[in-house]
C-alpha cells in the first residue's frame, strides 16, 4: 500500500525564484537532490511552502512535471492539488500531469469557510474524480476553518482513496482523537515540525516537514529514532534543533526556511509578493544557530 511509503518524513518543497522573479529550476533541482541525499522519505510538491498561491496555473503544471522528472522515482511524490473552489480543484486534476505522482495532498477550502457538511461534500467530489490516493490537509490557521475529528473520520471511512491526513490544527488532543479512532490503514501525519515526535509517540506516522528542507540530516536523525519507537531519544535529538525550527516560523513560512536556505547558500532569497524575504536579524540568527549546532 502507498500508505506504507508515505510514513516518516515528507519534505514540503520550496519554490526558488531567480532575482527577476522567475522559477529557478536549477535551484529547485539542487533542493530536490539535497533533501533526497539527506534521507527524506518522500517529497511533497506545490504545498503552502511552495508559495503555490502566487504561482500561475501553467507554472504549477510545469513545476509538477519538472519535480516528477527530476525525482525519477527515487522517492515517492505527493502533489498539492487544492483550492477553495471545488470545480477549480477538478480542473487541476484534469490539467496536471500526475503520472509521476503517488498521491495528492488536498487542503480544506480556505477563506469561504465552509461548514463541516460542506467540507465533506467537497472531498466527496474530489474523491470521485481523483486518479490518485488523497491525503487531506487540515490547517485552520491558514484556511479559517477547522475540520473536526468526526468529519475527518467520516471522510476516511466513506472514501477508500482517502488514505490519510496532514493534521496542522496545532491541537494535539484533536490529533490524538483522529489517531485513536482512525481506520486501520489511514495514516496521520503531523503538519507541525515542533510536535512531530509527540504526534508519533501518540501513534502518528510521521510529518510533512518544512524544517527538513534546511536541515535534512539532523531532522531525519530525530524522526528515524521516533520511527523505531525510541521517543525519548528522539526528543533529546530534537532539542538542539528546536531553536532553529522555531526561527523558521518567526517571520512566517516559507519566509523563514528560504532565509535559512539562502544563508546556507542553497537558493536565493527572492519571494513573490505579498511575501517578502526574511530580515537581516533573522539571517544573522540562522548563521549563529547553524554554526553553533552544526546544522548543515
Amino acid at each position: 500500500m502507498i500508505q506504507n511509503r508515505l510514513k516518516g518524513v515528507g519534505a514540503a518543497m520550496v519554490t526558488p525564484f531567480t532575482p527577476d522573479g522567475r522559477v529557478d529550476y536549477e535551484a529547485l533541482a539542487r533542493m530536490i537532490d539535497y533533501v533526497i541525499d539527506g534521507g527524506v522519505d518522500y517529497i511533497v510538491a506545490l504545498g503552502t511552502t511552495a508559495e503555490t498561491p502566487t504561482l500561475y496555473i501553467q507554472e504549477r503544471a510545469v513545476i509538477a512535471m519538472f519535480i516528477a522528472n527530476h525525482i525519477a522515482h527515487r522517492v515517492p511524490l505527493v502533489m498539492g492539488v487544492g483550492g477553495n473552489s471545488t470545480s477549480e480543484v477538478l480542473d487541476q486534476l484534469r490539467e496536471f500531469d500526475l503520472r509521476g505522482a503517488d498521491a495528492i495532498l488536498s487542503v480544506t477550502p480556505y477563506y469561504n469557510k465552509p461548514s463541516q457538511e460542506g467540507l465533506y461534500q467537497h472531498f466527496k467530489v474530489v474523491s470521485e474524480h481523483s486518479p490518485l490516493p488523497i491525503i487531506l490537509y487540515n490547517i485552520a490557521g491558514r484556511t479559517g476553518v477547522n475540520m473536526t475529528v468526526d468529519t475527518t473520520l467520516r471522510i476516511a471511512r466513506d472514501f477508500d482513496n482517502v488514505i490519510g491526513i496532514k493534521e496542522a490544527s496545532g491541537d494535539i488532543e484533536q490529533i490524538r482523537q483522529v489517531i485513536a479512532r482512525r481506520p486501520d490503514d489511514f495514516i496521520v501525519l503531523s503538519g507541525d515540525d515542533g510536535i512531530a515526535v509527540e504526534v508519533m509517540r501518540s501513534g502518528g506516522h510521521g510529518v510533512i516537514s518544512v524544517a527538513v528542507n534546511a536541515f535534512p540530516r539532523k531532522f531525519m536523525e530525530c524522526i528515524n529514532l521516533a520511527k523505531q519507537g525510541k521517543f525519548d531519544q528522539a526528543e533529546r535529538c530534537f532539542a538542539p534543533l528546536a531553536p532553529a525550527v522555531k526561527a523558521l516560523f518567526r517571520e512566517g513560512n516559507p519566509t523563514g526556511v528560504k532565509c535559512a536556505l539562502h544563508t546556507m547558500g542553497l537558493i536565493g532569497d527572492r519571494m513573490r509578493l505579498p511575501l517578502v524575504p526574511g530580515t537581516p536579524e533573522l539571517a544573522a540568527e540562522f548563521e549563529k544557530l547553524i554554526r553553533e549546532y552544526d546544522l548543515c
